[in-house]
Parts: C-alpha cells; structure tokens; sequence
C-alpha cells in the first residue's frame, strides 16, 4: 500500500492492523502528521495540532497490544477534535478572540471518552466564531478551504473536521450540529457525517444556552462504519446532561453491515419551503435513491408538506445566541466575526414571540411523527447546492432564484428541532467535480437503523472512495 492510498484508509481498516500488529498506531501517527504538515497549510483545517499528545497515546496504545491486554474500543486510531471541545491543557478558542487564550484544565464528557477509548488525538480543527455560522472563519485562524476546490467553502460549523477526513488528514473527526453543522460540511467535503438522536451522545460542559436542545455532537468520517464505530464510543447518558439518554444497548459498529429484509423509504426534494435546488443535486439524489430498490426495500416519493419551519428556528436560535453573546458587544464587537455581531445585536426577541417559536416547533415534531408512520426512512438531499465561493456566508442565487440565508439548507435544520438521527453520505458529483451529499432520516431512537442504510448504499455505490488531488 502507498501512502496515497493509506491517507485514505478507513478507520476500521487501520485498527485492525494495529490490532494484528501489521502497522503500530506510532507509525501511522507519524504518517498522517507528515501529511498534515504539508497539507494543511493549503485547506487551514487543523488550527491547533497536539501531535505531542498524539506521539504519547499512540505509544500508549502501542504498549497494550504488545502486552496482549485487553484493547478500548478505538485503541490507537488518529482523530481530530472540533475546536469546541475541551482537551486538557490545550487551548480550546471556538473561534473566538474572546476565548483565544482559553485553556481547561479537564476534558469535556465527549473528549474524555474517546481517550478512554484509546483514540489519538492529533488536534484541534477550525470552525467559525461560536459555531454561529454556516462556513468555516473566524477573525483568529481565518477561512478553511474546500479540498476539492480551494477557492470554494468547506461549509460550517465543523468545517476544519470536514476538510481534514476529506482531504486525507486523519479518518475520524468530532464535529457538533446545531442546525447542519456536521451534515453541511460532510457533504461539501464529499465525507459521511452522522448526528444521532438528539440526547445520544452528552454535551457537558456546555459554553452558554447557543444551541441548548438542539445540538449534536457526532462523527465525520470517511465511512458509515467509521461513524458507527464512533459513535460506540461516545454514545450513552450522564448525569449532567439532562438531555442526555440512556445508552442504546447495541453496539452499531458490530451491527451495521446487517441488511434490514424490509424497508419503506419515502424521498422527496421539497418540504412545501423549498425555494430552490441545483439540477445536479436534484438528478444524483433522485438516482441515488432508486439505489435501495435492489435490497427489495420499497421505495417511493412523497410529498412532505410542513409549515415553514425557518421562523421558528431562527427565532430559537438567535434567541439562544444573543442571550449568550449580546453583553459581551460592547467590549468584543470589532474583535467579532462581523456576521455574528449583525446576527446577535438586533432587537431583543419577545418572551411571546420565542414561546410561539416553541409551539412552531412541538407541531414540526408532531407533523414529523405523522409522515413516519408510514414509512422507516426519508431521503433528501443534504443541501440545496454544492460548495460556494469563499467569502460568502451562503448563496444568494439557487439555480437562478433568489434565495434567504437558509434557503441553501432547507433540509438538514428541521431534525435539529425534532431531534431525529439523519446521516449524510456522497452519493455523486457535480458538473464542477464538486461532491453532492443524500440525507437519510429515521424516526428518534433509531440511528442503527439509519446507518444501515446509509452502509447498504455505501456499498452500492462507493463514492467515498474518491478522493481530491491536492499535491
């Protein structure tokens, strides 16, 4: 194998060659910083490498399979860490100035669970200012570049772990998704990018209310068995997450190759809101889709019809954001992207108005709940369109129509509200060779089931294999 090919490898192909004793997780510890090295300062996916601590867990999970003990779960596999999240001794920024010269003393639950798990974590990746944003920027590390064009977005909030999987720089990375911050970037990226049930995996601590019931913390990775694997190991309840849930007693990785006998999958491309698609997203998700007819699942369109949801969310959201970020204005405002000033600094949301944001959205789920009951999956496209220019926040045009600033991801922020498991996996390419992202929804609680299907049309159709050429 070249080290081409090996930059690529899946995560679980890599642990059963340390396992084996093929390859030691120091050698490929070293291979994937050698890559990083020369790669990163292309994309800017990584803003704060730890390869120190990489060498010592690395040489760590080393010794336990010389020994012959028992292996954790992820025992010596290379990842990286969304720049949210807290690593003992390592400055943890979100993007912000105001916290550039943050450094815990602890790891938060999600990071303390994959070292316990053996993981080797190779560093921090970029994303925008408190995660507020749908692209990858902030006024300290700046922009993070698309790996399959560097002139275009990678997509946000967990913009950097995206580029990183996608561009070959470590095969699993921790992203968090408030609205599609996991799901946009792993699909602009061409990568597989999975939020469980809301609750699944615990968030604590948790800086402020941004995000408060509607964010998840979850994988992206090169393959749906890579995020099943984990998943494993950072699933399950604690104490102080009171939306955390008990842990689902399954291991997905050890399941996720069993095909369902029966399946009902409803796809559509338009919720009623829907302002606009691009065609070469239409015609890959509609194709994909047929896909899962050879497992002898019926599949069928549907027509899903919701009120708006946007309102609500936005409500929710900058709600949520302003009451975190709006005093700190006054000191921070010029040292702030300017885009999350504009979104926090407006008037104050009424108590009316957000407690009607609230009921918008317990009618989404129960509207949800409806459509489901006849069938066991939805289908969509992940995003309306594939990467845009850098420097923008979103597309202003969709297929030649005027689009909102959410009408480029219609499909991904209304499971952020009802807390349901949905996956992104590539399912093609755009005239541009840039990649195009399929959404596959389950009901809540039912993320194995998810990953299944999002396996069987991995393996029907292995886009993920292909890789951008950036040297």
């Amino acid at each position: 194998m070249t080290k081409d090919e090996f930059y690529f490898l899946p995560a679980v192909d890599m642990l059963d060659r340390i396992k084996r004793g093929v390859l030691t997780s120091e050698e490929i510890t070293e291979i994937l910083i050698d890559r990083i090295e020369k790669i990163n300062p292309l994309i800017n996916a990584y803003c704060t490498p730890t390869f120190d601590i990489a060498r010592e867990q690395a040489k760590k999970a080393d010794s336990l399979v010389k020994r012959g003990e028992k292996l954790p779960m992820l025992n010596g596999l290379p990842l990286s860490i969304k720049d949210m999240f807290d690593i003992a001794g390592v400055r943890t920024t979100w993007g912000s100035k105001i916290n550039e010269h943050n450094v815990p003393q602890e790891d938060d639950v999600v990071t303390g669970r994959l070292r316990d798990a053996g993981s080797v974590f190779l560093g921090k990746t970029n994303m925008c200012e408190f995660g507020a944003l749908g692209v990858t920027k902030n006024l300290i590390f700046g922009e993070t570049k698309n790996p399959w064009d560097l002139a275009r977005t990678c997509g946000g909030s967990s913009g950097g772990a995206g580029a990183a999987v996608a561009a070959g720089l470590g095969p699993l990375a921790l992203g968090a998704d408030g609205g599609g911050s996991i799901r946009h970037p792993a699909t602009l990226c061409g990568v597989v990018g999975f939020k469980a049930t809301f609750g699944r995996v615990p968030i604590y601590p948790h800086a402020g209310f941004a995000g408060d019931s509607t964010s998840h913390i979850g994988p992206l990775t090169r393959t749906v068995r890579d995020a099943a694997l984990m998943i494993d190991a950072i699933k399950g309840q604690h104490v102080m997450d009171r939306y955390s849930l008990p842990d689902d007693p399954v291991s997905y990785a050890a399941n996720v190759d069993h095909l369902p006998k029966k399946l009902k999958i409803g796809w559509t491309l338009n919720f009623g809101y829907t302002k606009a698609i691009e065609p070469d997203v239409e015609k890959s998700v509609t194709s994909s889709v047929e896909k899962f007819r050879q497992f002898g699942w019926d599949v069928q369109p549907i027509a899903v019809k919701i009120k708006n949801p946007e309102p609500a969310f936005l409500t929710i959201y900058t709600s949520l954001f302003a009451y975190d970020l709006k005093a700190k204005l006054k000191d921070w405002a010029d040292k702030m992207d300017p885009d999350v000033v504009k979104m926090v600094s407006g008037e104050w949301i009424s108590a009316y108005d957000l407690i009607k944001a609230m009921d918008q959205r317990k009618k989404l789920y129960e509207t949800m709940i409806r459509y489901f009951k006849d069938i066991d999956l939805l289908v969509t496209p992940t995003v309306a369109t594939t990467a845009f220019e850098l420097g923008k926040a979103f597309p202003a045009v969709i297929n030649g129509k005027s689009a909102p600033p959410t009408g480029w991801m219609p499909y991904t922020y209304p499971f952020n509200l009802t807390g349901q498991p949905a996956i992104t996996v590539p399912c093609g390419f755009d005239k541009n060779e840039l990649p195009i992202g399929m959404q596959i929804i389950g009901k809540r609680f039912d993320d194995l089931l998810v990953l299944q299907a999002a396996r069987a049309f991995e393996q029907a159709a292995p886009w993920h294999t292909k890789q951008p050429s950036l040297l």
